[in-house]
Formats: C-alpha cells, structure tokens, sequence
C-alpha cells in the first residue's frame, strides 16, 4: 500500500455524493487515497478497525474464513463502493477481510471523521442505512442459499449477480476478470464443483467461456437453475 499524489474527485463515492456541498472542504482534509496493488491485502480479519474505506477505482473482495482453509466472499466493491464498515460496532476489529482483485484505488477515512459526517449529514446516513438494510437482506438469502439450493443453482445465482454488479463488457463477457476458484467462493463451493458446473452450464448453452471470461447466453435458463431446491 502506498499513498497517492492524485486525490479522489469528491464526487465519486457514496459520501461525497450524499453529504452537504459545505462539507466537502472537510472530507477533502480529512481523506487519503491509499493504492493497493492487484492480490494485495488491504485489511484482515481480525485487525483493528482504523477507519472506512471507498473505493474510487478498481475492485474490492470482501471475505470471510470458511473452515480451516477456506473463503467466502460475501461481496465485491468497485467504484464509490463503502466497504470496511462491518467493523463498526462495539468490537473494533474487522470481522471480514478486503482483498485488492486487481489495482485499486481507495478514499480512507479515519472512525472520528465518519461518525461526525454520520452526525452532520442526514442524507449520507439515510442512504447508508439503505445500503445497510439492502446489504443484510442480501447475506440472509445467501445463507438461505447456502443451506438449500443445489450448488448448481448457486453457481448460476452468482453469475447472475455478477453480471447485475459488473455489466458486461465490449464482447459480452462479464466485466470482471474472476478466478474460477473466487467464483466458487462466491457461490459457496469447491474449486473442482466449480469447474464442472461451468462446464456443465457451457455444455447445456447457457454460458460461454473464454480464458477467464464468461458470457451468459441464456440468462432465463440460469435463473431456471436457481429454482430448483434441495428436498427438505
């Protein structure tokens, strides 16, 4: 991590969008824009809660240990995304991690600055409780997921969420560069289950892979994948 020469363009990010014009001259003394290179670790599970972070430019997994050895991403940043503020609370540890998936660029602003632009901005506080409702409903499907959908369907759910988050890019591919095994750790699986599911879905018609590249061609069958629930 490295500090930037450039700051962000107050414009960007969540706060800068929702807070008062007036309180701009503010965030501007209060930020700094921190560089993170691609797999570069920007916080850790269990590493005291110094701040919150936005990201300006790039993209962000947000994680969680799994088992001995393994991840759960719970969620991805990109640009004017908040993240770092699940270690608000009464415990001031990060109980997720924040991984760099390629070069990032971040806002970070210290715990006294923030709760004062909680306290002075109603419409940032409205919009991040907004954002946090939209965020809790999120992790209590996923964890319903993970207990009763087959893999297959949650492989599939998470491609489509990926391409709600992302878009697509120029040749139709989903706009971000994923390693098979961060998808299946977004979608709750084994690298291998992973693997197969994708060939089995390429094999069916509904996707189209190319490298790391996937293209969803048949986003109904996707969906129709995601009915179908393990037997209670």
């Amino acid at each position: 991590m490295k500090k930037s020469r450039e700051p962000c363009d107050l414009k960007t990010c969540t706060l800068c969008k929702s807070c008062m014009p007036e309180w701009l001259a503010a965030v501007a003394v209060h930020r700094s824009t921190l560089l993170f290179a691609k797999g570069e670790s920007i916080f850790s599970e269990g590493d005291q809660v110094e701040g919150i972070y936005f990201v300006y430019s790039g993209t962000v997994k947000v994680h969680k240990k799994w088992g001995s050895e393994k991840e759960l991403i719970i969620r991805f940043a990109q640009k004017g995304d908040i993240f770092g503020h699940r270690g608000l609370g009464h415990d001031p540890h990060y109980p997720i991690s924040a991984t760099a998936l390629e070069a990032v660029s971040a806002c970070h602003i210290d715990l006294a600055f923030f709760r004062a632009s909680l306290k002075v901005n109603i419409g940032f506080m409205e919009s991040l409780l907004l954002f946090f409702a939209d965020e809790l409903q999120d992790s209590e499907r996923k964890m319903r997921d993970l207990a009763h959908m087959q893999v297959k369907g949650r492989v599939a759910q998470a491609l489509l969420a990926l391409q709600v988050k992302f878009g697509d890019n120029g040749e139709g591919y989903l706009n971000i560069a994923l390693s098979r095994q961060d998808l299946a750790s977004y979608a709750g699986t084994t690298y291998e289950t992973v693997f197969r599911i994708i060939n089995e879905l390429s094999s069916e018609g509904l996707i189209e892979t190319k490298g790391k590249g996937i293209r969803i061609l048949l986003p109904e069958g996707l969906a129709a994948c995601c009915k179908e629930q393990e037997p209670s």
